[in-house]
C-alpha cells in the first residue's frame, strides 16, 4: 500500500506528540494527586500537633477537645485521642481500630499517614496518626481523618483542564505538522520534478539550495551533479565532434597514401613507369607506408597508455647527453625548416625517468616545435630545482592562441586544422600521449604561448636521491 510522504510525516509527528503527551499527562496527574494528598496530610498533622500542644498546657482538657471538635467538624475532619494502652478515650461511644503494626510504629515515635484508607467507609479517607509524647514519655496518640472526596474533585478538575490542554495542543500540533510537512514535501517535489527533467535530457535545470538542512544540501548536491552531467555531455559532444573530424582526417590521410601506393604499384605492374622513375616510385611507396604505420602506432600507443599497459622503469639519466641525442635525431628535420636547435643544460643535471618514454615525450614536443617554427630557434633546456628536474622546450614559432591552449591535450585535437598532411603528429595524438606519459612519471607538463611569439613547454619530473628511494 502506497502512503504519501506528507501523511507519513504527519502520522509520525502525531505519534510522537501523542505518546509524549500521554506520558507527561500521567506523570503530571500522578504528581498533582500526590501533592494534594501530601497537603491534606500536612494539614491533618498540623491540627494534630496543635491539639496535643493545647492538651499539654491547658487545665481543662475536655474543653479544648470540644472546641477543636466544633472547628474540625465544620471542615469534615474527625479526630480521636488514644491513651498509651491503645484505648480510645475521646470521643466515647465509637470504635476505631489501629492495627498493631501501626501502633508499634507510633510507640517508636513515627507518624502514620494513610491515603485512601477505607477503615471508616467505602469512599476512602486520608488518615493521620500522630504520637502523643508528654514529658518525654509516650502518652498515647491522636488520629485524624478527612474524606478524600474533596481532594478527588480537585484532582478530577485538574485532569479535566489537563485533558482540554492536551486536545488544544494536539490541534495546534496537527496544524504545525501539516504546514511543516507541506513545506518539506514541496521542496522534495521540486527535486523530484527536476530529476524527471534531467531524465528527459534537459541538463540546464537548477533548484533553490541552502545549507539550512539535509534537503537543502541534497538540492545543492543535485545542482552540482547536474552541472557535472552538463559538463560531461559537453565533453561527450566535443569528443564526438573531434572523433568525426578525426575519422574524416584519417580517411583523408589513408586515402592519399593508399591512392599513391596503388598508383605506383599499378604503374609498375603495367610497365607504365619508366625504369628511371621506378626507384623514385618505390621510395614514394615506402614513404607513404611509413605514414600509415605512424598512424597505427600513435593510436596503439595512446590506447596502451590509457589502459595502463605501459610500465615505467625509471633510471638516472644525464640530461645533457640525452638532449644531445634528441638534437642529433631531429637535426635534419630542423634543417628542412631552416631552424636551429640550441641546448642549455649543465653536465651535472640528471633526470629520473624511463629512457624510451622520455625519448618519446621530447621527440613529440620537439617535432611539434619544428613543425610550427620556420627560420627560427628551438631551445632544449634542463636544470634541477631541489628535488625535481625541469625540462623546457621553447621555440620562436607561430605560437598558440590562449583560448586554444587548454584544448591541445585532447585526443584528436589539432591546433592548425589546415595542416592535415604534415608528417609529424599529424593525427592529433602526439600531445595527448605526451601528457599521459608525463603523468605516469608523477610529473607535470605546462605550456605557455603567445600567438606569433612562440611556445614554451615545461616538464617537471620528481628526482629522489638514493636515500629517499
Amino acid at each position: 500500500m502506497k502512503i504519501k510522504y506528507i501523511y507519513q510525516q504527519i502520522i509520525s509527528h502525531l505519534s510522537v506528540i501523542i505518546v509524549a503527551f500521554l506520558i507527561l499527562s500521567l506523570l503530571f496527574s500522578h504528581y498533582i494527586k500526590g501533592l494534594v494528598y501530601e497537603n491534606k496530610a500536612n494539614e491533618l498533622i498540623s491540627y494534630g500537633h496543635n491539639i496535643l500542644s493545647d492538651l499539654t498546657y491547658s487545665p481543662d482538657e475536655f474543653a479544648v477537645l470540644n472546641n477543636y471538635k466544633q472547628v474540625l467538624d465544620g471542615r469534615k475532619i474527625f479526630y480521636g485521642i488514644f491513651d498509651e494502652n491503645q484505648r480510645l478515650i475521646y470521643p466515647s461511644g465509637i470504635r476505631i481500630i489501629i492495627k498493631d503494626r501501626e501502633w508499634n510504629k507510633i510507640r517508636a515515635g513515627t507518624t502514620i499517614i494513610a491515603n485512601e484508607d477505607q477503615r471508616f467507609d467505602q469512599e476512602g479517607n486520608t488518615v493521620v496518626i500522630v504520637p502523643y509524647i508528654q514529658n518525654n514519655q509516650f502518652a498515647g496518640a491522636i488520629l485524624l481523618r478527612s474524606p478524600i472526596s474533596g481532594s478527588r474533585e480537585m484532582i478530577n478538575e485538574i485532569n479535566k483542564y489537563l485533558f482540554y490542554t492536551v486536545i488544544l495542543a494536539l490541534i495546534i500540533s496537527v496544524l504545525l505538522s501539516w504546514l511543516l510537512s507541506t513545506f518539506h514535501v514541496k521542496r522534495i517535489k521540486r527535486i523530484q520534478e527536476a530529476t524527471s527533467t534531467v531524465a528527459g535530457g534537459d541538463y540546464s535545470v537548477q533548484i533553490p539550495s541552502s545549507n539550512f538542512d539535509e534537503i537543502g544540501e541534497l538540492a545543492e548536491d543535485f545542482n552540482s551533479m547536474v552541472k557535472k552531467i552538463n559538463h560531461s555531455m559537453e565533453e561527450i559532444d566535443s569528443l564526438e565532434n573531434r572523433r568525426r573530424q578525426f575519422m574524416a582526417d584519417v580517411s583523408h590521410e589513408l586515402r592519399t597514401p593508399l591512392t599513391t601506393i596503388r598508383g605506383v604499384i599499378d604503374g609498375i605492374r603495367n610497365n607504365m613507369i619508366p625504369e628511371v622513375e621506378k626507384e623514385k616510385g618505390i621510395n614514394l611507396v615506402s614513404k607513404e607506408t611509413n605514414r600509415l604505420i605512424r598512424l597505427v602506432n600513435e593510436n596503439l600507443d595512446y590506447e596502451k597508455i590509457r589502459s595502463n599497459q605501459v610500465k615505467i622503469i625509471k633510471e638516472d639519466i644525464q640530461l645533457s647527453e640525452f638532449l644531445e641525442i634528441i638534437k642529433d635525431q631531429l637535426e635534419f628535420l630542423a634543417e628542412e625548416k631552416q631552424d636551429e636547435i640550441l641546448l642549455e643544460v649543465a653536465d651535472d643535471v640528471f633526470v629520473q625517468a624511463d629512457y624510451d618514454r622520455l625519448t618519446q615525450i621530447l621527440i613529440n614536443i620537439t617535432k611539434n616545435s619544428i613543425q610550427f617554427t620556420e627560420k627560427g630557434s628551438i631551445w632544449l633546456r634542463g636544470y634541477m630545482d631541489h628535488d625535481q628536474t625541469i625540462i623546457e622546450i621553447e621555440d620562436t614559432g607561430i605560437g598558440i592562441d590562449p583560448s586554444e591552449i587548454k584544448n591541445i591535450w585532447r585526443r584528436f585535437y589539432k591546433a592548425d586544422l589546415s595542416r592535415t598532411t604534415n608528417p609529424y603528429g599529424e593525427f592529433g595524438l602526439g600531445l595527448s600521449i605526451v601528457q599521459q606519459l608525463v603523468s605516469l612519471h608523477q610529473g607535470e607538463i605546462n605550456v605557455e604561448s603567445t600567438k606569433n611569439h612562440g611556445t614554451k613547454f615545461t616538464i617537471t619530473l620528481p628526482y629522489r636521491t638514493k636515500q629517499h628511494k
